[in-house]
């Protein structure tokens, strides 16, 4: 080990284990064969024989383990042949004498050191398929008794810690103390830079043993940090999000630059505050008459500064608008920190002078913000979105387009959003945090790359969290953090689930890919929260429901509820009786005209029930279409039936807005007409609701857990 670690014996390993409440199988360490002999009779037969010394680590590698030893002959036998085995290399040795453990499961504990997040408790599959399996989750420490059932649960292979081939449950409160028992070792004892409990028996009867343990110990380190720096005023980020007046500083009569573009977007969005724009030559763009220097402008008339020019001209920019009262300034000017040494050291001055003006310093090397209560979009890239509650902070300025681009399509607007760029004064986590006090907003969603300060990170990201929900993407989940030997605890340490395990402690929904961010960001924004997991799937055809279905076992955080009998009975009145009289409630094209609506309201209103997908809206009207284009049309009664079939979409979608609002029950709207056909009346309606129509079950389901899982977070730290 590196800062001049070392490994503590097996003995001294357990010893110091035992303190804090691991359960460890009961042996005896002993100098030479005769007392390994006694020590064997002593426990019973059949036993296990090591060898133990301060620098051996891997026994089983180099053989130094004898298993079933069945009497004392071979107990000394085997003491003889393991001390034979001893090299200078290994120091004082001495013989583990221990009873042979039985148990079909095996789990791996331990602690794990992270280069951003510290200390973290592990909790997997262990053995010989820990590698193999990597079923793994962490948590940062300290950990909560909350957070060590949620790493319990967390677990993929949940049959493993149930009844299992004759044998009992997993003690889940043990299992917990062990977890509990490791936080508290790493928090009393900085120096502990691993702790590698593998296996951790679960006997036949459900308790549980560990039989080997390593810890390691080495000059305690602290993850690594940047300097915090203090966030932004509130001040500073009503300039930039909500400005008087804009400046656009280098702006040109290029319609291909930077300068034309981001005035024209400003312009185009309908920008209602005073805009104002330099141009070297003075000319005359886009209506605005530009000026040839700051000083020209007037004095308290300008909030934020959108800066177009060279980076060689920044500074004086900034000094220049700080004379005028500008409180905020984005830069999008590359050649700063992602641009070498020279860059780097350009950008901290830059940062140092942006702090002695009293300006926020966005960027630089971004792509620009957009605020819709302020009808602001100062940006050097398209799109301006519709109006909602989202709001967005991303370290990728093409992600921020892709999150305006779903708005765009889904009709589920934006409060904010911002290109952190190289995020030199102002990261992701400041954007975050203000947002989080925003009354336009309602939920942020935020593109991560590179993280310098996890655990600095995992204290703002617990505060943001626990005041409105916050979903992340991260970029550059890979398993680099992999290290050591496969069957040790740093082997897992993947970066990713370490960064999983940071999130699902703080609250914080993490989604895979952008397009299951922004639906979660938008569930959140426009459905309340469930308070459970009971869900019922309402389907106009059983395919549908059946794949559904499907999706919500793989979730696995969400439950199929078993239609409770007094809500069939009700569903019998409604429907013929080849509907499915189950869940999910496949109406099997016995629908009448109000049909959907009633049924609906049944599911809605039951108590039992706390979760709707439905599914299925737009079949009609996908028939409406075929008619309208259709060369039949408008005769042979064509054009009322089209009317009728259009209508008919229309109300089940108000339908499932109305009867969410009235219950207070997410009911969340399913079709692949949504991307399919967006102008088919059934999504359409669903987008004028202000609700988002998931483009398919699955979809609607994995948003439906993430805002489960969100609810189980506040209702469990008492944040309702």
């Amino acid at each position: 080990m590196s800062n001049g670690g070392r490994t503590l014996s097996e003995a001294d390993s357990k010893a110091l284990l035992r303190e804090f409440g691991v359960p460890l199988a009961d042996e005896r360490q002993v100098a030479d064969a005769a007392g390994a002999a006694a020590a064997a009779t002593e426990l019973g037969y059949p036993v296990a024989v090591k060898l133990c010394g301060d620098a051996i680590a891997h026994k089983t590698e180099r053989g130094l383990v004898r298993l079933n030893v069945a009497d004392a002959a071979s107990a000394k036998v085997a003491a003889d042949e393991l001390l034979a085995k001893a090299t200078k290399a290994d120091g004082a040795v001495s013989l583990l004498v221990a009873p042979m453990v039985g148990g079909s499961r095996n789990l791996i504990a331990g602690v794990v050191h992270d280069p951003q997040f510290g200390a973290n408790v592990m909790l997997g599959i262990g053995g010989v398929f820990a590698e193999a399996i990597a079923d793994v989750v962490f948590r940062p420490v300290p950990i909560t008794a909350i957070d060590a059932d949620e790493m319990i649960d967390g677990l993929a292979t949940q049959k493993m810690l149930g009844a299992f081939r004759g044998e009992a449950a997993v003690d889940r409160a043990a299992l917990a103390a062990v977890l509990l028992g490791l936080s508290a070792l790493a928090s009393a004892r900085p120096d502990v830079a691993s702790v590698d409990v593998n296996p951790l028996i679960v006997r036949a009867d459900g308790t549980l043993v560990a039989v080997d343990a390593l810890v390691e110990v080495a000059e305690p380190t602290s993850p690594s940090a940047s300097a915090r720096r203090r966030r932004p005023t509130d001040e500073q980020f009503r300039a930039l999000f909500e400005p008087r007046g804009v400046l656009i500083a280098g702006a040109s009569s290029h319609p291909g630059k930077f300068g034309f573009v981001s005035l024209h977007n400003l312009l185009a969005s309908g920008y209602k505050g005073k805009v104002f724009a330099t141009n070297l030559q003075g000319e005359h763009v886009l209506g605005i008459d530009t000026v040839a220097d700051i000083d020209q402008l007037p004095e308290g008339a300008i909030d934020l500064v959108f800066v177009c020019t060279p980076a060689s001209a920044n500074e004086q920019v900034l000094r220049a608008c700080a004379a005028k009262g500008v409180k905020a300034a984005f830069l999008t000017s590359a050649g700063y920190g992602e641009a070498g040494d020279d860059g780097r050291a350009a950008e901290a001055a830059l940062v140092t002078l942006a702090d002695e003006l009293g300006i926020l310093l966005a960027g630089p090397n971004g792509q620009g913000l957009v605020s819709t209560p302020a009808s602001l979009c100062a940006m050097i890239v398209a799109p301006y979105p519709p109006a909602g509650r989202i709001a967005v902070a991303s370290q990728s300025g093409n992600l921020v387009s892709a999150f305006l681009n779903y708005a765009r399509q889904s009709g589920v607007g934006i409060s904010r959003a911002v290109s952190a760029g190289n995020a030199a004064a102002v990261g992701p986590a400041d954007y975050l945090d203000w947002y989080a006090d925003d009354a336009a907003t309602a939920a942020s969603v935020a593109y991560l790359e590179g993280i310098v300060d996890g655990r600095g990170l995992l204290e703002r990201l617990t505060s943001i969290a626990a005041r409105k929900p916050l979903v992340v993407v991260k970029g550059g989940a890979s398993e680099s953090g992999a290290r050591a030997a496969a069957s040790h605890t740093g082997a897992l340490a993947a970066d990713d689930k370490v960064f999983d395990g940071a999130c699902r402690q703080a609250g914080v929904t993490r989604a895979v890919t952008v397009d299951e961010a922004f639906d979660a960001a938008a569930t959140f924004a426009t459905q309340p929260l469930p308070k459970g997991p009971n869900t019922v799937v309402l389907t106009t055809a059983g395919g549908w429901g059946v794949v559904t279905c499907d999706a919500l076992a793989r979730d696995g955080r969400l439950h199929l509820l078993a239609l409770p009998d007094d809500l069939k009975a009700q569903i019998d009145e409604k429907l013929p009786p080849r509907w499915s009289r189950s869940n999910p409630v496949d109406c099997a094209g016995g629908e009448t005209r109000d049909t959907i609506p009633e049924v609906m309201e049944m599911i809605a209103a039951h108590p039992a029930v706390d979760a709707i997908v439905y599914l299925g809206v737009g079949i009609q009207s996908n028939q409406a279409r075929l008619m309208r284009e259709g060369r039949f049309y408008p005769d042979h009664g064509l054009e009322r039936i089209v009317a009728y079939h259009e209508r008919q979409d229309e109300r089940f979608a108000e339908a499932a807005h109305e009867l969410s609002l009235r219950y207070n029950k997410p009911i969340l709207t399913a079709t692949e007409l949504a991307v399919a056909d967006p102008d088919n009346a059934g999504p359409r309606t669903v987008r004028a609701t202000g609700r988002l129509c998931y483009a398919s079950g699955n979809r609607a389901v994995t948003a439906l857990g993430h805002l489960w899982q969100y609810a189980q977070f506040r209702n469990r730290r008492g944040l309702n």
